[in-house]
């Protein structure tokens, strides 16, 4: 016992961040909150500090899965979609993987691959821009499974492809081909197997499934074309519909789950609404609490921190605070240097938040207003600034196109 004690004390304390993983789109939870603390509450003039940059990622928006002593993220290399594989430590490349088509509209400012892998023990499962599904090995890249959502499912989504991250949830994997056979689909992680599919609403919209256990009835929730969809995860019977945002250009962010209420909004002049789940006879009641049309986000996401929300009005580049329980704006921010379509994450009681331009800022968490505690430029790539950041570890990254970016924002 001595012997054990002696080590103990002796032994060095762990890293700040070092064994917290983030290992899918929008974190382990998927609501954007990342569980770091002793993180700058200022940054200095020029940024902080960068670590590393990682090269050769292709073209894309898609964010970052985070596991272990590895960085995962998709791009397309000329007419090919790639799962890469890099070093957390380096960010040196560890392995590629092809897994199918690149985006067709790859030639635009928009084109390149959306969808961020998601990683669970030993696979990493990604979605190409046309709608192939693969889980390969985290070790190697190998493929051990894939589906096809247009072949296998007749799937169908917009004008922008796919971009969903797929779900994993115990041993299944829910993703969403869309179309009128199969909106969503149900299957065993490890093989692929079908357990369900669910005719839950057409089209796919551009969100990634969350779980609510709202009235005590566990549910897959997403905004998928027809607007924002409940669905039992038993059996895939949808459960309820908020049709708000149908007939949309595209609908995009991530619902919130909020206990037995849905934070859910979209852009394109659309708004953000409160939804309360109740019980009925036969099944789930879905009550609009609010509809703010303030509450407008196109693609940069959204974060409930306490009572409050934060997004980017649509993609304006003008952040905004509301009481997510009432839909009241508390402040409209606007950044000096920050321009275009702003995403954001939260840490240690503050956004980060991405503007289109490649301006990335640190702000505080506060409704009393939009204060700027730091500012720097991502160096450009040519096109938007669209990737949404990660910090995790007490690392920043920043994907930006062709290359991976990784700054130290631990407090010294």
């Amino acid at each position: 016992m001595f012997t054990l004690t002696l080590l103990l004390a002796l032994a060095p304390a762990p890293e700040k961040g070092t064994a917290v993983d983030w290992p899918s789109f929008r974190g382990p939870n998927r609501d954007n909150l990342s569980p770091d603390k002793g993180l700058l509450k200022e940054w200095p003039k020029t940024g902080p500090k960068l670590l590393w940059t990682g090269e050769g990622l292709g073209k894309g928006y898609s964010s970052l899965a985070i596991a272990g002593s590895r960085l995962f993220t998709l791009g397309d290399v000329e007419d090919k979609c790639f799962l890469f594989a890099l070093n957390r430590a380096d960010g040196k490349l560890l392995w590629k993987q092809e897994i199918g088509g690149a985006s067709q509209q790859r030639n635009q400012n928009w084109g390149g691959s959306r969808s961020t892998p998601t990683v669970d023990g030993d696979l990493v499962y990604a979605v190409s821009p046309r709608g192939q599904l693969v889980a390969a090995n985290v070790s190697d890249g190998q493929i051990l499974w894939s589906k096809d959502f247009k072949k296998d499912y007749k799937g169908s989504h917009g004008s922008w492809e796919y971009a969903e991250s797929v779900l994993i949830d115990g041993d299944r994997l829910l993703c969403t081909p869309g179309g009128k056979e199969a909106t969503v689909v149900c299957l065993e992680k490890t093989t692929g197997k079908e357990i369900w599919k669910s005719a839950a609403g057409g089209q796919a919209g551009y969100a990634s499934i969350v779980i609510s256990n709202a009235c005590g009835t566990k549910q897959y929730v997403t905004l998928i074309a027809a607007g924002t969809i409940g669905i039992d995860a038993q059996t895939g019977k949808r459960l309820w519909i908020y049709d708000k945002f149908s007939g949309n250009t595209a609908n995009i962010p991530t619902p919130i789950i909020q206990g037995d209420h849905i934070f859910t909004l979209a852009g394109y002049g659309k708004g953000g609404a409160l939804i309360s789940l109740s019980k009925k006879e036969n099944g789930i009641a879905a009550k609009e609490e609010y509809y703010e049309s303030k509450l407008k986000n196109k693609h940069g996401g959204a974060v409930i921190v306490g009572d409050y929300v934060y997004a980017d009005t649509d993609d304006r580049g003008t952040p905004y605070c509301a009481n997510w329980k009432t839909g009241e704006v508390k402040w409209t921010g606007k950044s000096p240097k920050g321009r275009g379509s702003a995403s954001l994450t939260y840490a240690d009681g503050h956004l980060y938040i991405r503007y289109s331009n490649g301006i990335m800022v640190l702000v505080p968490a506060d409704p009393s207003g939009y204060t700027e505690k730091g500012s720097f430029q991502i160096p450009p790539s040519g096109r938007s600034s669209w990737a949404h950041p990660v910090v995790i570890g007490g690392k920043l990254y920043l994907r930006e196109d062709d290359k991976l970016y990784c700054y130290d924002v631990t407090a010294k």
